[in-house]
């Protein structure tokens, strides 16, 4: 964890966070912060900067907070995917996250398997977490929007065109006869 990611309910006064669980037990384990210290945080979708550790009780995680500057600018790219493996859904979720994409569409393809849609996996709750994950990782604030679409035809005849319109589109296919291109200026 590069970054703890606050969220609204952390807050206990404008200044201050009292965290608990995952993030509270990384501190202690990963970081071994003592009172003190100074951490980067960032405000889930708002601003970045140092907190320092006021306490450490029991559980509990205390924080005073100057959030002095901003997440870096949002990747100007739309991934959109065949829904992967269950297996390997949260490590494409968290690794996009941490690349800087703000837009995800998981699609159906026909490769996919028909099980793969009934996978716990793909609650809203499991994506949110695997995205905090990865913006954890890139010192990102901002979380992205990530969309479903067990249709494909529709999907490709009435939004692709809308999401691709002023972009460079690149389709990616395992078998392709030429190297993804590399350092594309921008048109």
């Amino acid at each position: 964890m590069n970054l703890i990611l606050l969220f609204d309910d952390d807050f206990v006064a404008p200044d201050r966070v009292v965290l608990r669980g995952r993030r509270a037990e990384h501190v202690r384990m990963v970081h071994r912060a003592a009172v003190g210290e100074r951490l980067t945080v960032g405000v889930a979708e708002g601003r970045m900067g140092r907190g320092v550790v006021l306490r450490m009780d029991g559980d509990e995680l205390e924080l005073e907070l100057q959030l002095d500057g901003d997440p870096p600018p949002p990747l100007p790219v739309t991934l959109v995917l065949a829904l992967p493996r269950p297996k390997v859904l949260n490590r494409v979720i968290a690794s996009a996250a941490s690349l800087g994409v703000k837009r995800i569409f998981l699609i159906n393809a026909w490769r996919v398997e028909k099980s793969y849609w009934s996978t716990p996996r793909l609650a809203p709750e499991n994506l949110r977490m695997q995205a905090i994950l990865g913006l954890e990782q890139a010192r990102d604030t901002r979380l992205p929007a990530i969309e479903t679409r067990r249709l494909f035809r529709p999907f490709v005849e009435d939004e692709l065109s809308s999401i691709a319109t002023g972009t460079r589109a690149l389709l990616a296919h395992p078998a392709a006869s030429e190297e993804c291109p590399r350092g594309c200026p921008r048109e």
